[in-house]
């Protein structure tokens, strides 16, 4: 039997399929003193937070010694589009979980997570109905109500 290979017959090796023009990112904050010193950061770091204290994710008590209080910290994040362009920063206030102990800290946990049995329905009908399927990030205040 002769294979392709050994009959000479090869596919031609190319070098670059195609160009993409790479824009130079910008660097995210490393801490929050640096944040605070760009608008756009604090901008971003002030919707997070109001959108904490709207959800009633947390409330303020006063400390009384006994308790065990977990540190926080702001986590920076800038997100570009397809272009290359930016199309928002993130900033997210998170707890550094390591330092919880649970059934004393909190009883339990909850994460939105989607199951890929259900994207796959949800597909499996937009091709049907010949639907147009977009990609979208939903912004916090949307997905659990509009701001006041």
């Amino acid at each position: 039997m002769c294979t392709r290979s050994k009959a000479g017959i090869l596919k031609p090796k190319l070098p670059y399929i195609g160009t993409i023009e790479k824009h130079e990112e910008e660097k995210e904050p490393e801490t929050v003193t640096k944040a605070l010193k760009r608008s756009e950061w604090r901008q971003a770091m002030n919707s997070e937070f109001k959108a904490l204290i709207s959800n009633g994710t947390w409330t303020l008590v006063p400390y009384q010694g006994q308790e065990n209080v977990i540190d926080s910290k702001w986590v920076f994040k800038t997100k570009y589009k397809a272009n290359g362009t930016i199309e928002r920063r993130k900033a997210r206030l998170v707890a550094k979980g390591f330092q919880q102990t649970a059934g004393v800290d909190f009883d339990e946990t909850f994460s939105p997570v989607i199951k890929a049995s259900t994207v796959r329905i949800i597909l499996a009908i937009a091709v049907h109905y010949n639907w147009e399927v977009r990609q979208m990030d939903i912004n916090i205040i949307y997905a659990f109500g509009v701001e006041k």
